[in-house]
């Protein structure tokens, strides 16, 4: 990998003047070409090594760079908090919230094995039964809102009652969640608006 060429202005200024999270706008650390002097870098350490250097802010904000290419390198195949990638092990994917999980984890066998990650419904569902689910084991949401994992929000079915299920169109199960989930929320807005109302009276 060919090496990136850095300037002295750069050099002096992450050795003498900058501490980390300052951040400044490309110009001041002799970063020029392609507009990148009106483009704000953050003063960041390499979450592998710990070395200093200055990255794109807008990379910062969405989990990237956090380590520097010679880690980022080393770690390429890697999976879990020592991926390049790592962002706190959860993601978004298909719609459903994924968990990552260590291999010493007793719910380890029902992840994903290319990358460590299971739907956190499923998780918690396994939690609450206290044994990890089987294949044909599906993990229904009753309100239809996939990523509400709350324990009361799920329900339990082998795979022929599951599709019975979603074939009917939520009509029982959706409808309950839907009201319920409805219910409490006016309930705790009521709440508030009672609290406020006793605070403006004092």
């Amino acid at each position: 990998m060919p090496k990136v060429q850095v300037s002295v202005l750069e050099q002096r200024a992450c050795a003498m003047t900058y501490k980390e999270g300052d951040i400044v706008h490309g110009a001041d650390i002799g970063r020029t070409k392609n507009r990148a002097a009106y483009r704000k870098f953050v003063f960041r350490e390499c979450l592998g090594c710990g070395k200093q250097r200055w990255i794109s802010v807008d990379e910062w904000k969405k989990g990237n760079q956090r380590k520097c290419p010679s880690c980022a390198n080393k770690n390429k195949n890697a999976i879990g908090p020592n991926s390049a990638s790592w962002k706190g092990g959860r993601r978004l994917a298909g719609g459903y919230i994924d968990v990552w999980l260590p291999r010493d984890d007793f719910f380890y066998p029902m992840v994903h094995k290319k990358d460590g990650y299971v739907r956190e419904h499923r998780l918690v569902m396994a939690k609450h039964i206290r044994r990890c689910l089987n294949p044909w084991e599906f993990v229904h949401h009753k309100n239809g809102n996939k990523q509400d994992n709350r324990p009361e929000n799920l329900e339990l079915y082998a795979m022929g009652e599951h599709s019975l299920q979603h074939s009917k169109g939520y009509r029982d199960g959706y409808q309950s969640g839907f009201t319920d989930g409805r219910s409490r929320k006016i309930k705790e807005l009521e709440q508030q608006i009672e609290i406020l109302k006793r605070g403006l009276l004092k």
